[in-house]
């Protein structure tokens, strides 16, 4: 196992009598798309990450797999984050393999596209389980659970200001996902625990891609004045600047779409 990178925070530990340590990130939704480069980004910062993945346990494994050949530390665990029980174990896995928790990237999601008149209400409470219930239970657990100077960050959607026709479901959601951020931030006051969430636009994933054809692709790429779908490499920076030692952004949805509103 590599030694843990040289770190002010590391410094700060020897110099209050604790064991110096690696800072530890929970990353659910973390073997795909925005989830897996953020969880690389973390690891590469320094960050032990947890990778959690409901039933993609193979690309899980590769994320930890792409980590530790780098020379990082990382392990995958399974969860539904709505189950709080499920959760409560992966804290439990992130506590005794590394010692603690102090950032929170909950990335997991679900998205169902239709007009409001045609969503089967059956699709509208299984992507409202995950995104709502989801955000729900593991900022619950991550409330109950960080350590001094730690970090939670969710995602929205950058779709609540577009306000696109077929997102209705969806965009409710996010919504939903926002108010538990704001309030959440400033229910942790006195902890040194920032929340915040990051609403990226049209971005370059296997859940924004599937089922659009190419002539909505390139329409959606030419809105930004920056003229290009966002990529997850893009949004895994925002998340690091979140995650990082900087802490004064709080209770804040920062949209990352390349300017688009």
């Amino acid at each position: 196992m590599p030694e843990s990178p040289v770190t002010d925070a590391n410094v700060a530990s020897v110099e209050n009598g604790t064991l110096p340590g690696p800072r530890v990130a929970i990353v659910t939704g973390g073997s795909r798309g925005i989830g897996r480069q953020s969880a690389e980004r973390l690891a590469a910062d320094g960050y032990a990450v947890v990778v959690n993945y409901a039933g993609s346990e193979k690309e899980a494994d590769s994320v930890v797999e792409a980590i530790t050949a780098d020379g990082g530390r990382a392990i995958a665990v399974q969860a539904d984050v709505a189950d709080e029980t499920a959760v409560a174990a992966l804290f439990d896995a992130a506590t005794e393999t590394y010692g603690g928790v102090d950032v929170v990237v909950h990335a997991a999601g679900r998205m169902v596209l239709s007009p409001l008149a045609e969503l089967e209400l059956d699709a509208l409470d299984a992507m409202h389980r995950i995104n709502i219930r989801g955000t729900f239970v593991v900022g619950r657990e991550a409330a109950r659970r960080l350590r001094k100077g730690g970090a939670i960050i969710n995602f929205s959607s950058s779709v609540l200001g577009l306000a696109l026709p077929g997102y209705t479901g969806y965009a409710a959601s996010k919504g939903a996902v926002e108010a538990i951020t704001l309030i959440l931030a400033r229910e942790l006051r006195g902890r040194d625990i920032t929340v915040n969430a990051v609403a990226p636009g049209p971005t370059a994933t296997a859940l924004f891609l599937d089922g659009k054809d190419e002539e909505t692709i390139a329409r959606m790429a030419a809105q930004p004045p920056l003229e290009r779908l966002g990529t997850p490499e893009d949004i895994a920076e925002v998340v690091a600047f979140l995650a990082g030692p900087g802490h004064w952004v709080n209770g804040q949805i920062l949209r990352a779409n390349g300017g688009i509103i």
